[in-house]
């Protein structure tokens, strides 16, 4: 572990921050991680308009909880809620020559079905097939530049430098993603600081994503992940889910696997996160701590890959 690589993670939600550092290696190490709240209104989720309300109090938490960190790391990978952007999944019957030419297409492609203009949003785009007949499938994530932005220069008012920047659904998914490649019709479902996200693979590739901000009892997560399952069969009729991996908050994790059991009618696998990281030496960390780190966890991961 000598000259094991160091990544640094950040999440940002909307009652506060989680830093992650780990070292790379067969098992990856975490060596420092903490939670920081924010004071209530700092930071208000939109899709639209930038989200954080006081500026100064969000670049003072970034930068007291980066030095109570005891890192000299400063390059970040940054995980943003779902709800800061928009996540879709598009079919193109033609292909692209390059990846400029790819952007403009999509733009085209969406731009009368998204609620803000396409011109002032920051899109990025994944290749995750191609079809018999020339058709390309894309995972293509949206964000509105004025937000995106913000989140940037703001980190960078604080001392920080963000590297990548990805929605809490994707790095969940980098997480796990040993044990999720595993599958090649599977589902992963989780509940994570307040939202249900439901990504569905069918031969490997991704084929339906969900996330919604949940508020409420457990009726009515039920009925998001159960109508999660109910569109996915009706759009992709002989493309049946074989297994289903779920992961919650240490304290509801169990619950929630019930919960995904019932709806999806299928027995899931609870992963558990601590298979997937060991705590460095001398590092002590209650168990639903480590959890409530994930999301920086994930987005650390992207930087040791």
């Amino acid at each position: 572990m000598l000259f094991a690589k160091h990544a640094l993670g950040l999440e940002i939600a909307a009652d506060g921050i989680k830093f992650a550092q780990l070292a790379g290696g067969k098992a990856p190490r975490l060596e420092a991680g903490l939670v920081a709240p924010f004071a209530p209104g700092t930071v208000q989720l939109s899709r639209r308009e930038p989200n954080v309300q006081n500026a100064a109090a969000f670049m003072s938490q970034v930068r007291e909880a980066h030095l109570r960190l005891l890192t000299k790391e400063k390059t970040v990978s940054v995980s943003l809620p779902d709800a800061t952007g928009r996540v879709v999944l598009l079919d193109l019957e033609a292909r692209f020559k390059n990846r400029d030419e790819g952007l403009d297409i999509i733009r085209w492609k969406l731009k009368k079905s998204l609620p803000f203009d396409v011109s002032q949003v920051h899109l990025d785009y994944q290749l995750l097939g191609e079809k018999e007949n020339g058709a390309v499938s894309l995972l293509v994530s949206l964000i509105s530049r004025p937000v995106v932005t913000q989140y940037e220069e703001l980190l960078l008012g604080a001392g920080l430098e963000p590297k990548y920047l990805d929605f809490a659904s994707f790095n969940l998914y980098r997480l796990f993603e040993p044990r999720l490649g595993m599958a090649d019709n599977g589902a992963f479902v989780t509940f994570y600081g307040g939202a249900m996200t439901v990504l569905i693979f069918y031969g490997g590739v991704l084929s339906f994503y969900r996330s919604k901000e949940t508020v409420g009892d457990a009726q009515n997560l039920y009925r998001e992940v159960n109508s999660s399952f109910l569109v996915y069969n009706d759009r992709s009729p002989g493309q049946a889910v074989t297994e289903v991996f779920c992961m919650a908050p240490a304290g509801e994790a169990e619950s929630f696997r019930a919960l995904v059991a019932e709806a999806c009618g299928l027995e899931p696998v609870l992963l558990d996160l601590e298979r997937m990281v060991t705590l460095g030496s001398g590092l002590t960390m209650e168990r639903g701590t480590l959890h409530s780190l994930a999301g920086a966890l994930g987005a650390a991961f992207r930087s040791l890959a």
